[in-house]
């Protein structure tokens, strides 16, 4: 199993700009817990998926308005990345570094 665990800084190239923030990975099996934490304040993430070196989430935000983040990531060693998307505001880029 790949080695996902710990702490990522993590960007979201976004509509309204690069939009940071530290993930947390805990994995357990085929799931995660952990956290967001940024801009938009800080999600706990309670029913990650881990696939070997996928991981996959989802956060509901209330700033700058309500939505739901489903969110895809690959880890390669020490760089994460993947997808965001924002509901009917489409998908984003998000790209990461272990802290």
């Amino acid at each position: 199993m790949a080695d996902v665990d710990g702490k990522w800084n993590c960007t979201v190239d976004s509509p309204m700009g690069e939009q940071e923030f530290m993930l947390t990975v805990n994995s357990d099996g085929d799931r995660f817990s952990g956290s967001a934490e940024g801009s938009i304040g800080s999600k706990d993430i309670a029913e990650g998926l881990v696939n070997g070196n996928e991981l996959a989430w989802t956060m509901e935000i209330s700033k700058p308005m309500p939505v739901t983040l489903s969110c895809k990531a690959v880890i390669d060693g020490d760089v994460l990345e993947g997808k965001v998307k924002a509901g009917i505001f489409g998908s984003f880029p998000v790209k990461g570094t272990r802290a």
